[in-house]
């Protein structure tokens, strides 16, 4: 077994209790343990007696409870922690992901406005948390049908030619493998070509939009190389496809069991940890749980 945990944070919501189950599911897959958590937050402004005042939370406290009671007598669980803490959930859940392979979290708690499709919680544990994060949406998004995907389980990533993530693709690889699914690998790339031009200057020779496919196409490939033949059990199908990235992405997670994508990487100017839009988009829309990866650190 794994020593590190995979873990779900609940607050007794029916978002919470969606990813509590999605996670009971993956941990088996992981063979892992399981820790349930639930943070529970104070108003910032709370004076310090009432801080000072406040019981501890402990097992028992009422929304554990009521998870060990769901929990009760279903068969086949995982090993199963439960802890309770105190704090911001965002700040708290996301510190839990440096001793966890996965966390997982519904995409929206009883916090928040019921017009929000992501929830604040789940944005930030997926923007900074030190593993892979899974949010698992509400059922009924609806997303258009443009994407034809093919028979069968699959699992959905996306890949950015110009800056790929080795460690995007190989989780993908590996929940693929874990669930005897198809991956497929949507490769978008800018299209029609945005052409600036200085005045009295002769415009260029015009682009090919099937040659740009197949520059597309054989980057992808190349990433991939290294990945199928770490995992050949996987069957592995690149689609590069004209336009919008984050719109392919969310068509595509109709009727998947998963969708990858990685999260951003540091740049020089802007160290702090950021969500792409691309990956922001995904999870707001998707139809499907969305795993957000984080980038592996730069060498020294």
């Amino acid at each position: 077994m794994i020593s590190e945990p995979v873990v779900t944070a609940v607050d007794g919501s029916e978002d919470s209790l969606r990813a509590l189950d999605w996670a009971i599911d993956e941990t088996r897959r992981r063979r892992a343990s399981l820790k349930v958590v639930h943070v529970r937050q104070y108003p910032l402004w709370s004076p310090p007696e009432v801080l000072a005042a406040a019981p501890p939370q402990e097992p028992g406290s009422p929304v554990l409870y009521r998870i060990r009671e769901r929990l009760d007598g279903r068969e086949g669980l995982p090993p199963v922690e439960y802890a309770a803490l105190d704090g911001a959930p965002g700040a708290v859940v996301a510190d839990l992901g440096a001793s966890a392979q996965l966390l997982v979290l519904g995409s929206r708690g009883r916090g928040g406005f019921a017009s929000l499709l992501l929830g604040s919680t789940s944005l930030a544990v997926a923007r900074d948390a030190d593993c892979p994060v899974v949010v698992v949406p509400r059922p009924g998004r609806q997303v258009h049908d443009g994407y034809r995907a093919g028979p069968g389980p699959r699992v959905v990533a996306g890949l950015n030619t110009d800056s790929p993530d080795e460690a995007t693709l190989a989780f993908a690889f590996a929940e693929a493998a874990m669930r005897d699914a198809r991956l497929e690998i949507v490769a978008a790339y800018p299209w029609p070509l945005q052409t600036w031009m200085l005045p009295g200057e002769m415009p260029g020779p015009a682009v090919d939009q099937d040659a740009v496919e197949h520059e597309t196409l054989t980057l992808a490939e190349g990433f991939l190389a290294p990945h199928r033949k770490a995992r050949p059990e996987v069957t592995a199908e690149i689609r590069a496809l004209p336009g919008d990235a984050a719109g392919h992405l969310v068509a595509a997670s109709r009727d998947a069991e998963l969708v990858v994508v990685g999260r951003h990487r540091r740049r020089l100017l802007a160290p702090a940890r950021m969500m792409g839009s691309v990956t922001q988009a995904v999870l707001s829309h998707a139809a499907c749980p969305v795993a957000v990866i984080p980038p592996v650190p730069p060498e020294e």
